[in-house]
């Protein structure tokens, strides 16, 4: 969108927040870069240029605003919304790859040689994978700075840099202020738009800012109705889970707020904020763009009442790719109540113990490799589900199946296709929360089919799929709508207190 300079300067000049994340502002006397919905009278036309992302905006030398925090603004939704190399290399880049194991690896995880990534994210960019690295790397140091009393030397380590000079370079080089100044403005009495400061030793409380609207009732009802008893649980009107992170363990708590969701993560090594945080947004969909979705949802008069009942419903995605598919193939063809204590079984027999302070959560869920020790016979479920595990944990094991976030969409559905008992719907219900596509369907789900009944829609599983074309590509969402007009719990937001 930042080639389109009269779209751009419509957007500034209204301040609309819907395009935070899409391109940033740069302005060239004050050689400050912002938000587009950035508090500040907007600058004169001539001096504004756009780039499309925050590390070009730093390449170029512009330095962020400290009123809208540019930084900090929602994710384009372009990186959840394809599964083209420039998304997929994104995708990682959130996850720490480029941080934890460099470019190469990166490029090696796309399939294709560090040039050839360089040059694409060059291209649609403006900054290689190093620049966008870094760009998160500033990011998290200030969240940690703010909001945290760890020492400026852990800080640094913890945020990816390689030295507490570059750490202290790069600070003054994208926000005009050294570390230290950042910490006393908000000691200061300067809130700080995250939080402003620990309650609990090892504790970061933070919002997690989404483009509206939003409504949470499906998507913290999906989660809190089909959570696994010690990995998930809803508690004192939040959803937590346990996360296993690159170098160590958290728990993080989400409660849905008007403007934000509250954020607050327990983690035993600060190197895995970024991770941490990546994950969370990804599992709630917080950068989808729901005027887009709803927009085209709303063409279709059977769906166009759903949408304005309830608008801005996002898909319940998750934290971990290989755990989402193991459970899936669990809850094949059984109630939501016996899928989660299956799952709960399993944890129990071979997840990870945790500790966990502020409530009920116990485990993490098994890795592929405690998985790949398990014998298949303990199990209560039948033989053919069995078999359908066994090669559903053989294949992650061995790498030959990638669930992951740089994963490739259409080559993960045919390898799972390929697994005996992946049928139809496991593998759509894997591509729509696992790998995160919003055109997955789901035509044979009963939800759906009881859906489309009541609403007037094509009964059959493949006249409805033809009537579905026109919902491309945010088939996922419209999925979403048709679930949430039956009364199964995953469509209800928990009553406070309620613990599940």
């Amino acid at each position: 969108m930042h080639t389109d300079f009269d779209a751009c300067v419509r957007a500034v000049q209204s301040k609309d927040s819907r395009f935070d994340g899409w391109f940033f502002t740069a302005v060239l006397t004050t050689r400050i870069y912002c938000r587009p919905s950035c508090p500040v009278v907007p600058p004169k036309v001539e001096n504004m240029t756009f780039y499309p992302s925050a590390a070009a905006a730093q390449q170029a030398g512009f330095r962020a605003c400290k009123r809208c925090r540019p930084d900090a603004s929602p994710g384009s939704p372009q990186w959840n919304e394809r599964a083209d190399l420039v998304a997929r290399a994104m995708r990682l880049i959130a996850d720490g790859v480029v941080d934890r194991e460099g470019v190469p690896a990166l490029a090696a995880r796309l399939g294709y040689s560090p040039r050839q990534v360089e040059r694409q994210l060059l291209a649609e960019l403006g900054a290689g994978p190093l620049a966008l690295a870094r760009a998160q790397r500033a990011q998290t140091a200030r969240l940690l700075i703010e909001t945290t009393a760890l020492p400026m030397g852990e800080i640094a380590f913890a945020a990816g840099f390689s030295s507490i000079r570059t750490f202290n370079d790069t600070v003054r080089e994208v926000f005009a202020l050294a570390p230290g100044e950042l910490r006393a403005r908000v000691a200061g009495g300067a809130q700080s738009r995250t939080a402003a400061a620990q309650e609990t030793p090892g504790v970061l409380a933070l919002r997690l800012p989404f483009r509206r609207p939003l409504t949470p009732d499906n998507l913290f009802g999906h989660l809190a109705a089909t959570g696994v008893p010690g990995v998930e649980e809803w508690r004192a009107g939040a959803y937590r889970r346990t996360l296993r992170l690159p170098h160590g363990t958290g728990i993080a708590a989400l409660r849905p707020e008007p403007d934000h969701i509250g954020c607050r993560l327990w983690l035993t090594d600060w190197r895995d904020l970024t991770q941490a945080i990546s994950r969370c947004r990804r599992l709630l969909d917080l950068d989808a763009d729901p005027q887009a979705v709803d927009a085209l949802l709303s063409q279709d008069p059977l769906l166009a009442p759903l949408v304005a009942k309830s608008p801005g419903r996002r898909v319940p995605r998750v934290v971990d790719g290989p755990e989402f598919a193991v459970r899936a193939v669990l809850g094949q063809q059984i109630s939501t109540a016996a899928a989660r204590t299956h799952a709960g079984r399993l944890v129990q027999a071979y997840g990870e113990p945790v500790t966990d302070p502020d409530g009920g959560l116990t485990h993490l869920f098994p890795s592929t490799a405690a998985l790949a020790g398990h014998d298949p016979a303990q199990l209560a479920m039948p033989q053919s589900r069995r078999t359908t595990l066994a090669a559903l944990v053989r294949a992650l094991a061995d790498g030959d199946l990638d669930l992951d976030v740089g994963s490739d969409w259409q080559r993960a559905r045919a390898q799972l296709a390929a697994l005996p008992g992946f049928g139809p719907w496991t593998v759509e219900s894997i591509a729509m929360r696992a790998l995160g596509d919003p055109d997955a369907f789901l035509p044979t789900d009963l939800g759906v089919r009881y859906a489309a009944r009541d609403l007037g829609l094509p009964a059959t599983p493949a006249a409805l799929t033809r009537h579905a074309a026109a919902w491309s590509p945010w088939r996922a969402y419209a999925t979403q709508y048709l679930w949430a007009t039956g009364d199964h719990p995953i469509n209800l937001l928990p009553l406070e207190g309620v613990s599940r």
